[in-house]
């Protein structure tokens, strides 16, 4: 059992490591509301595949994290940034900074 629980935090540290080392060369600033809008769509489920796939699959299918294929049927977007930001259950807070959680906390919340 303490295996698994050093396995799973080991993949955290990583997780956290790799989304910290991404590069800013792919973001690009947008002038009108609508391309910000499908920028940071886009940019969220990017930064997921980054930094949330290792607990929540590749599919949103749940891993040793829930499943969250229709997590925006059951939590807003500012409910689910809050989750990202703080934490919930066995996900510690900060892994990724603010912009990055609103970013996913867009993309999440229309999965319904």
């Amino acid at each position: 059992m303490k295996s698994k629980l050093s396995i799973l935090m080991l993949v955290f540290a990583i997780s956290a490591l790799l989304a910290a080392c991404g590069s800013n060369d792919a973001k690009e600033e947008k002038t009108d509301n609508s391309s910000k809008t499908e920028a940071t769509a886009s940019e969220g489920e990017e930064l997921y595949q980054q930094s949330c796939v290792g607990c929540h699959g590749k599919d949103l299918e749940g891993v040793s994290g829930p499943n969250l294929q229709e997590v925006g049927g059951k939590y807003d977007e500012e409910k689910i940034e809050s989750i990202i930001k703080n934490g919930r259950g066995n996900m510690p807070k900060g892994l990724v900074d603010d912009k990055e959680a609103a970013s996913i906390a867009k993309w999440l919340s229309e999965k319904k």
